[in-house]
């Protein structure tokens, strides 16, 4: 007799990996901020926060396959959504804190003309509602906790459009939540993830064969 089939769980590598991850792109947004609430914007926090939705993107992958089982096709579409927008809105975060950090005011008005703008306004809302849609999904999932859940799903869709506001402590706070809330799911994903023996197999399962 056949065996049902199954899907495949994650390897422990893995969701450790996107763990990791998705702490060192909280960390790279919380710590520049911090900085950034006492000295202004730099050079260095620019370069910093710039490299965070890099380590985004493994980090989402991980958080979906831990909790795709629960959400379903609407977790599915939440994800592809979200991955889109990760993408664009993490191009749009690089070339503002690399390239136009380092160019004069009169030049930014004068190149950002034609379909610039409404470009970048268009990431922000596909990265807002892909944030908000992911969000709904794990909070409905139930299996990280509540409050990173509910914070992923409000404080990242307001992120996406606040970050464009001049530089102050509401900023700089808001970029904190937003860090830490990416540092705490990545701790439960990391405790969450599955004890495997050398060969990558489950301990329960070997025990049981």
């Amino acid at each position: 007799m056949s065996s049902p089939i199954s899907t495949a769980p994650v390897s422990t590598r893995l969701t450790r990996l996107g763990a990791l991850c998705g702490a060192l792109s909280g960390l790279l947004i919380a710590l520049p901020a911090l900085v950034e609430a006492f000295t202004g914007e730099t050079a260095a926090t620019s370069f910093l926060l710039a490299l965070s939705p890099a380590f985004s993107l493994s980090f989402l992958t991980t958080l979906h396959q831990r909790q795709s089982q629960a959400t379903g096709r609407f977790g599915e579409t939440a994800y592809v959504v979200n991955l889109i927008g990760l993408g664009l809105f993490g191009g749009a975060a690089f070339a503002s804190n690399l390239v136009l950090f380092y160019l004069d005011d009169d030049v930014i008005d004068a190149e950002l003309t034609g379909p610039t703008i409404p470009a970048l306004l268009g990431s922000a809302v596909v990265f807002a509602v892909g944030c908000a849609l992911f969000g709904a999904a794990t909070i409905r999932a139930r299996r990280l906790p509540k409050v990173p859940s509910w914070a992923y799903a409000v404080a990242l869709p307001l992120f996406a459009f606040l970050i464009a506001l001049p530089d102050s402590v509401f900023t700089s706070a808001l970029h904190i939540v937003v860090g830490a809330t990416l540092i705490w799911l990545s701790a439960a994903l990391w405790q969450s993830s599955p004890t495997s023996d050398r060969a990558g197999v489950p301990r329960s399962d070997a025990r049981a064969a």
